[in-house]
């Protein structure tokens, strides 16, 4: 009885934050660019990249059919020690910077390389993508007309993810689109600030005002949330979210399991390190009831009513989650993943489960190195 009302407590918690984020997601308005007035903004584009031979042939070709004038961007590949013809083939296109990282032994490369091309350009305004990303045509547009209206120092914008009919990039291609929209829902009403690298910009003034990555260089990941937590202590309120489909930046999704879940490990170590304390407890609270669904599994085994009440809140679960997944599937123009939902979520809850353990206590893999 203690356990079933333990676990009852966590899911009216767990309800209401889901309820939360799905009304508030709902409430944020699709921006809608204007035509700009005045000087445009200048900006630079810094993508880091670590063996993207693959992949930035697709990033450069759509930066270079941007809308925007090109005399008001430049991008800047900062090539991360590749093993591959990364380098040469960015080097291939007109008008991109190519810097090579030189720095070895530390443990974060990705924070070094983007501190490297934001010292190589005098621009207004930082962009950030990853190698293996494809923004729109109107991308740099809108996120320029976006800039003027809303005077906001930190702009978060959408990330999509691309999959084929496979179970691990279908799953992905779901779990992914929920985080990003709980991060518009955060970021909009001011609640929490979550972001991911693959789609961000900000006033290079306002980056080395902040000291840049100092005081969070040490840790292998965050060069997104840990730097915007960094810029809201000192400019609150000065973090905004565009919600707009102009805006959004399509990513891929990774290729093996074991990519997938080195990726959600090397997410979740970052968790114990954020100073807003309140992503600690909802990052917490959201393990404990996914955790709470394999202590009931293993109940079941001295009573069967365990598994009854464990199957219903399986289907409790889809239907709290299912009105924020509606309505960021729409958004995201992926209105299948409405009908998935129920059969995915034991594998939500399991790696929910393993990526929150080793994410706290392990090593993982990333880009060919072993990170801490």
């Amino acid at each position: 009885m203690i356990l079933v009302i333990t676990v009852s407590i966590l899911f009216i918690i767990y309800s209401v934050l889901v309820l939360y984020y799905g009304s508030a997601w709902r409430s944020t308005p699709n921006y809608n660019k204007r035509n700009q007035t005045g000087t445009p903004t200048k900006f630079a584009v810094v993508v880091a990249a670590r063996n993207e031979e693959a992949n930035i042939s697709q990033l450069l070709t759509a930066l270079a059919a941007q809308t925007y004038p090109a005399d008001y961007f430049e991008v800047i590949v900062v090539d991360d020690h590749s093993q591959d013809d990364t380098a040469s083939i960015a080097t291939s296109f007109p008008g991109v910077k190519v810097i090579s990282l030189q720095e070895e032994g530390i443990n974060s490369y990705k924070k070094k390389a983007i501190e490297t091309g934001i010292a190589a350009t005098n621009a207004q305004m930082i962009v950030t993508t990853d190698a293996d990303c494809t923004p729109g045509p109107q991308w740099l547009e809108t996120i320029a007309s976006f800039r003027e209206e809303a005077r906001a120092a930190f702009i978060v914008a959408p990330v999509a993810m691309h999959c084929n009919p496979s179970i691990l990039q279908t799953f992905q291609a779901m779990d992914f689109m929920v985080l990003q929209a709980i991060t518009g829902a955060a970021v909009s009403t001011g609640q929490l600030s979550m972001c991911n690298g693959a789609n961000l910009a900000y006033e290079r003034n306002v980056f080395y005002e902040v000291g840049g990555f100092s005081g969070i260089d040490h840790i292998a990941s965050g060069d997104d949330m840990l730097l915007m937590h960094k810029v809201s202590r000192k400019y609150p309120g000065s973090i905004a979210y565009l919600k707009s489909t102009e805006a959004i930046v399509d990513t891929q999704p990774v290729k093996t399991w074991k990519a997938f879940f080195n990726q959600r490990i090397r997410w979740a170590s970052k968790a114990s390190r954020y100073d807003d304390k309140r992503i600690f407890w909802v990052l917490l609270l959201v393990y404990l009831f996914n955790l709470a669904f394999l202590v009931l599994l293993i109940a079941g085994w001295w009573s069967y009513y365990y598994w009854i009440f464990l199957l219903l809140l399986w289907v409790l679960k889809t239907l709290v989650e299912l009105p924020l997944l509606a309505h960021a599937a729409d958004f995201f123009n992926k209105s299948w993943a409405t009908k998935l939902l129920f059969f995915f979520q034991p594998l939500h809850i399991l790696y929910t489960i393993c990526a929150g353990f080793f994410g706290q206590i392990g090593k993982y893999e990333w880009k060919g190195r072993t990170v801490r």
